[in-house]
Parts: structure tokens; sequence; C-alpha cells
């Protein structure tokens, strides 16, 4: 496992939030980038699991993954348009600083 965390993006969070991180020095990947825009949740799940990432996502549908017992490296969830861009950006950066991806194992945190 490594020893920061790093995220995954799904398809609706706005491409800027992966720029920002990367600013930063934070690994990221996007749905879009790794080819998976048109596949399946359990698709964006696998990859996720695979990866060892924290998803972030504004789909609801990945909330009622997380309480299934299925084991996920955490979700970070907030609403669609509920937070700017730097917002976002703010909230994961600090979540890299503090958390450990071992800390993340099952956690879903709302922003």
């Amino acid at each position: 496992m490594a020893d920061k965390i790093r995220f995954h993006l799904d398809e609706h969070i706005n491409h800027a939030i992966a720029r920002g991180l990367r600013q930063r020095g934070i690994e990221v990947t996007t749905t879009v980038e790794v080819g998976l825009c048109t596949m399946s949740d359990e698709a964006q799940i696998a990859y996720i699991r695979q990866e060892e990432r924290v998803l972030v996502t504004s789909d609801a549908g990945f909330l009622s993954w997380s309480p299934q017992g299925e084991k996920h490296f955490g979700i970070v969830y907030y609403p669609p348009g509920s937070h700017s861009i730097g917002d976002v950006v703010t909230f994961l950066v600090l979540m890299h600083e503090i958390l450990t991806p071992n800390e993340m194992i099952g956690r879903v945190e709302y922003l």
C-alpha cells in the first residue's frame, strides 16, 4: 500500500480539481484519463480497488456501494455544485496531509 493517499476522480468531478491536486504534488487519476468513462460503476470500483485509490465523487450511487461490506480504499462525496473547485482542492489537500491510506479504508468523508 502507498504511504500517501492517492485519489481517483469520477467523471462528474471537474478536471480543474485534478490539475489543482497535481500542482501540489498529489497523485490523482480521472475516469476519463484511464478510459473508464463509458464503463459501469462496477468497472470503476474494480479499478479503484486494484489501484488502492480514494474515490472522489458527486454520484450518490457510490454511497450505496460502501455499506454493503465491499472493501474500498475510501470515498469522498460532495453533492453536485455544492462547493467551489478551490474548496474541494483545499479539502483534499488537507486529507492528503493528515490521513494515511490505512485510515481511509472503508471510510466515507462528506464535504
